[in-house]
């Protein structure tokens, strides 16, 4: 083994840390996942923090763990990518973790350093940025999400020692990572354009609209706290400074120098690792060879704890509530738009374990020797069975459930949504729980078609969904996907995989960089690392009957009659308290 080569990818998600050792064809080898600790406020539901410090660590056992597993020596690998969650990571000049719990530890140094995704804690912050008309805004959809780094950090000076506030430098957690790594604070384009409000097509920073928002010393000290000062800024991929620092080597368990690639969020390694597949329609072959110009048909959905859509396209494609166009971010003069579902294997769990029946549930899946998702599937078909109806659409006909009980991140863009049922009656049993969890499904689905619908309007060309992440072991939901969005679902071979296979992607460009150096050679290159890299996925293609299709057309109507009558209550009712 010791003669081959390999690439390792690292995956932070929202609640663990995975390594993955992969060989040059994109065969996973061995793999390790370390749980992360989520910090929680009780009196506070919005805050979510977490620490690079113990991340780091989990980093490190991880990367062992599969260098012990498989056997292969620190000297096979020949390059490492990073991917993470878009959350704020804080630290010090000194790369020392700096506290961002609100309270008297606040800018003191300490482990809670990092603002999470999900945390929405920054509300007004975001309100007073899109107030501001900036041209920021227009790269963002138009409306700056408070899930961004920079409500996030304006949050921070607010309530901050300012003599505190001065020694901080702000990073995007695959960023940090990468800084973490190698000792070299060189940012990457998808974390700080997507992110952190540099805009690419409008020469990077706007210090005009920093001045606006209060955060002026950024533009006067030349963005010393933000980083990507004068064009200091990487494609993804692209070698980030010397490799592997001693220190970090020596942490991780692998060789001073290994390159290290230009790492990006995890939805854009999602993208990496699924865009490029080649796939199966009942048990054949496609004849299908995806070229780079073929990526802008592709959507590419990342779903776990939330779900992420991203899309390439050759020209910049403006569409309200979906953040982007963002240039540069994966290719050269490419363009990405990027849409969102804040809550979906999130939701799912939450309407399940919240239900009166969940108890009886996992009683009956113990019992049955099995999980229970196979109970819910096995108590769904006899219920169809015993309404004589043929799809579990017809068994929930009259049940209607809009699902952003986190607030709506695409197309709407709006915190404040909640979520609603309709036709709720007083069974609390496993039929009620049955029905609640496939129309959760089918609200998911449905909203996936509304973020899809309105990037095809605006003049994307989207045609199939590749998906990766946990969810895609889901067969139900990749079904519902398929019918309600009307368009074939491509899952791939090994849906757990697909993110950190986009990592370690990054890592071999970055060690085969110094062999492909110019714009074309980048881009097809990367394309290549991709194509060769990415398994061969199978594909769902719609086979709703014609009545369900009528049904899943109702719905949608339905479901975006709900947002406009929500939004209708809710101005009745501030008008009211008024």
């Amino acid at each position: 083994m010791g003669s081959e080569v390999y690439y390792i990818g690292v995956d932070v998600g929202t609640g663990s840390a995975r390594a993955g050792l992969v060989k040059k064809d994109g065969t996973l080898v061995a793999s390790s996942t370390e749980n992360i600790t989520t910090f929680r406020d009780k009196e506070d539901h919005r805050i979510f923090e977490q620490s690079t410090t113990e991340i780091w660590n989990a980093i490190g056992k991880t990367i062992k763990a599969v260098l012990k597993e498989s056997k292969v020596p620190a000297s096979s690998v020949k390059g490492i990518g990073f991917d993470a969650t878009c959350s704020l990571a804080v630290s010090d000049e000194n790369a020392d973790p700096v506290v961002v719990t609100k309270g008297d530890q606040l800018g003191q140094s300490g482990d809670r350093n990092i603002i999470l995704w999900a945390d929405h804690r920054a509300e007004e912050e975001a309100e007073l940025i899109n107030n501001t008309g900036s041209v920021v805004l227009d790269y963002v959809g138009g409306t700056m999400s408070l899930e961004m780094e920079i409500p996030k950090t304006l949050w921070l000076k607010k309530r901050m020692d300012p003599k505190l506030f001065s020694r901080c430098q702000f990073f995007d957690l695959p960023d940090y990572l990468t800084y973490r790594a190698t000792g070299q604070n060189t940012r990457s384009v998808c974390s700080i354009a997507c992110k952190c409000s540099f805009v690419p097509a409008k020469g990077g920073w706007q210090g005009d609209f920093f001045e606006k928002i209060g955060l002026p010393e950024f533009s006067k000290e030349n963005y010393r706290q933000m980083g990507a000062a004068d064009g200091d800024v990487l494609n993804a991929g692209l070698p980030v400074g010397k490799g592997l620092s001693k220190r970090a080597a020596g942490e991780l368990g692998l060789l001073e120098g290994t390159p290290v690639g230009s790492g990006v969020i995890d939805a854009y390694a999602g993208w990496l690792g699924t865009i490029a597949a080649r796939y199966t329609e009942k048990g054949k072959l496609s004849d299908v060879v995806p070229s780079l110009d073929e990526s802008r048909h592709r959507l590419a959905a990342v779903a776990g704890t939330s779900t992420c859509y991203v899309v390439q396209s050759p020209e910049g494609v403006f569409v309200d509530g979906v953040w982007g166009p963002y240039r540069d971010v994966l290719f050269p003069g490419w363009w990405c738009n990027e849409g969102g579902q804040s809550s979906t294997g999130q939701l799912i769990d939450f309407m399940i374990t919240t239900h009166p029946a969940y108890k009886e549930l996992t009683e009956k899946a113990e019992k049955q020797n099995t999980n229970i998702f196979e109970v819910l599937h096995d108590t769904l078909v006899t219920m169809r069975d015993e309404n004589k109806v043929a799809t579990f659409t017809e068994l929930t006909k009259d049940l209607h459930f809009y699902p952003d009980l986190h607030g709506n991140r695409s197309p709407i863009a709006d915190p404040r949504m909640r979520g609603a049922i309709m036709g709720l009656t007083l069974d609390a049993g496993m039929g009620d729980l049955a029905r609640k969890f496939t129309v959760t499904l089918e609200a998911i689905a449905l909203q996936t078609r509304h973020i899809v619908d309105e990037m095809n309007a605006k003049g994307h060309s989207i045609t199939a969904i590749y998906m990766s992440g946990s969810q895609a072991k889901n067969a139900p939901l990749m079904q519902l996907l398929a019918d309600v969005c009307k368009m074939p679902v491509v899952i791939p071979a090994n849906a757990g995989i697909a993110v950190v296979l986009g990592s370690a992607m990054l890592g071999r460009f970055a060690a085969e960089w110094a062999g492909r150096q110019g714009k074309e050679n980048q881009d097809q290159g990367l394309w290549d690392v991709m194509v060769e890299m990415t398994p061969v996925g199978s594909m769902v293609s719609p086979a709703a009957s014609p009545k369900e299709k009528k049904l899943l057309e109702a719905k949608y109507k339905i479901f975006r009659e709900t947002i406009e009558i929500q939004k209708r209550w809710r101005k009745e009712m501030e008008d009211a308290a008024k």
